[in-house]
């Protein structure tokens, strides 16, 4: 069968809290393995979310204090997360999350000092013992895998479509991409990257044949307070936003390594991220609070 054979399918759906499409060159008899590639979303989303009370996660922090056995493929998140932990100097922390609980973005009230410092107690991915399988963390401590997960779920359907013989589509999930591979005449997927300031417009274009792209923004979630914009972005060791980049968008090898650098990148903020994605040689549109763009192409 030859690529001349196969019909571009676009399948929207529904996951980790947004709206997702997988885009696919299928032949006929190929369109049931987009049912496939979808529940293997739900499959993460159901592993990982710290709103489902019986996914692996909620079971990590509702008994690591006691030490608990994971999974491979937990695991594997684990180590990477250790590793980002590591490259960023403690910026990337997936402990962090309870400071989420400290900064209500539908009140547009600021938290007490009192509360982030109550919160920042129970930070810091340096307190968790993680050997192997092996977990153990202070008690009340708890992980939240939402800087990874969409990414991760992204490059994992994309993987899995190759596993199906399938060469040429793209995973979008919420603005999340990994691509299959190219159009089928090998032209690349043109991107838009989101203007901080109206989400559903493009600030500028990017053109994808393989590997990832993720963003990170202060689009999302926020509040605007005395005419200062605090976003959910929050940095671990002061528990407060990093404000001077809305938007960054990241192309890598894979979505998951692409969205752990926007995080990063947000949170040392514009100079700091800039001077560090470009000795790294990263390819970034960053977009600053005067909705200034910088650069850098592959």
């Amino acid at each position: 069968m030859t690529n001349t054979d196969k019909n571009l399918h676009i399948i929207p759906f529904k996951a980790m809290g947004g709206p997702c499409n997988v885009h696919l060159y299928l032949a006929d008899d190929q369109l049931h393995l987009s049912d496939e590639l979808i529940n293997e979303v739900r499959r993460i989303e159901s592993k990982y979310s710290r709103f489902n009370e019986n996914s692996v996660l909620s079971q990590i922090n509702k008994n690591s204090s006691k030490g608990i056995v994971v999974d491979d493929e937990t695991a594997g998140l684990l180590n990477y997360a250790n590793d980002l932990y590591t490259l960023s100097d403690g910026l990337f922390d997936i402990s962090s999350g309870i400071l989420s609980e400290a900064w209500n973005f539908k009140s547009n009230n600021l938290p007490t000092k009192k509360s982030i410092n109550e919160a920042l107690k129970l930070v810091g991915w340096g307190k968790v013992s993680f050997d192997g399988n092996e977990l153990k963390m202070p008690a009340n401590m708890r992980l939240d895998l939402g800087g990874i997960g969409k990414e991760y779920a992204a490059d994992c359907v994309a993987n899995l479509a190759r596993s199906f013989r399938i060469q040429h589509g793209l995973v979008d999930l919420g603005g999340d991409l990994s691509v299959i591979g190219p159009h089928p005449d090998g032209t690349p997927w043109r991107v838009g990257i989101s203007n901080p300031r109206n989400p559903q417009e493009a600030i500028a274009f990017t053109n994808l044949h393989s590997g990832g792209l993720a963003s990170s923004g202060d689009y999302e979630r926020y509040m605007i307070i005395n005419n200062k914009r605090y976003c959910h972005i929050l940095n671990p060791k002061t528990g407060y936003p990093e404000n001077s980049i809305s938007g960054i968008s990241i192309i890598a090898n894979q979505c998951m390594i692409a969205g752990s650098i926007a995080t990063i990148a947000m949170l040392k903020g514009k100079d700091l991220a800039i001077k560090w994605l470009d000795e790294q040689g990263i390819t970034y549109v960053m977009v600053d609070k005067h909705l200034k763009i910088s650069a850098q192409k592959a």
